[in-house]
């Protein structure tokens, strides 16, 4: 089954004072790579919240995701228990809806999401930010190759995968090419609002 991205509205006032930031990027660009790093970098920091992802297949060794099956999923959807919800390469994902009490709260929320999901969260979102996270085609290649997971599905397709870049422009680029503790570094930046140097 297919769904659109979506993201709840549950009222007419975009959803803040807190800031929600949104991760985006290609397959093998090392997004949860940076996110694990970021995120023992603020572990200190009680007033950022990175929630774990609700995904309908087995997470791996490099995620912090929570497996539900295609039932609970759809159940969950039918509930109104998620925030956004999106599908892509097979498989559907979602953030729980206790990630906008975090954001009423005033505190910064992180998140590895689809790019489909960025022009609703933006206008549900009081500040939503956009990180792509990238890396040069042939990086992106040989890490995907090198992950070799079966649930991810053919290569080529996830390399060929395009999203209309119009409604997904980031705030901010991190190319993932060098040392992961230097480019997580610029992640943390960002999501303590400090000065950016990308």
């Amino acid at each position: 089954m297919t769904d659109a991205p979506a993201v709840a509205a549950t009222s007419v006032a975009a959803v803040g004072p807190g800031r929600l930031i949104l991760v985006v990027g290609p397959s093998g660009a090392g997004k949860d790579t940076l996110l694990a790093l970021a995120k023992a970098a603020c572990a200190d920091d009680r007033g950022i919240v990175f929630p774990r992802r609700l995904i309908t297949r087995a997470s791996s060794a490099s995620e912090d995701n929570e497996e539900v099956s295609a039932d609970d999923f759809e159940r969950g959807v039918a509930n109104g228990d998620y925030a956004m919800h999106w599908e892509a390469h097979g498989h559907r994902y979602a953030l729980a809806r206790a990630i906008d009490d975090e954001i009423r709260a005033g505190r910064t929320v992180i998140a590895n999401v689809s790019r489909t999901v960025i022009a609703a969260a933006r206008r549900h979102y009081a500040s939503a930010i956009v990180v792509s996270i990238t890396a040069p085609p042939e990086v992106l290649a040989a890490r995907l190759a090198a992950r070799a997971r079966a649930s991810d599905g053919q290569l080529g397709q996830r390399l060929a995968r395009t999203v209309d870049e119009t409604t997904s422009v980031p705030d901010f680029t991190i190319v993932n090419s060098g040392g992961a503790d230097y480019h997580a570094r610029q992640l943390v930046r960002i999501i303590k609002d400090e000065r950016w140097d990308g």
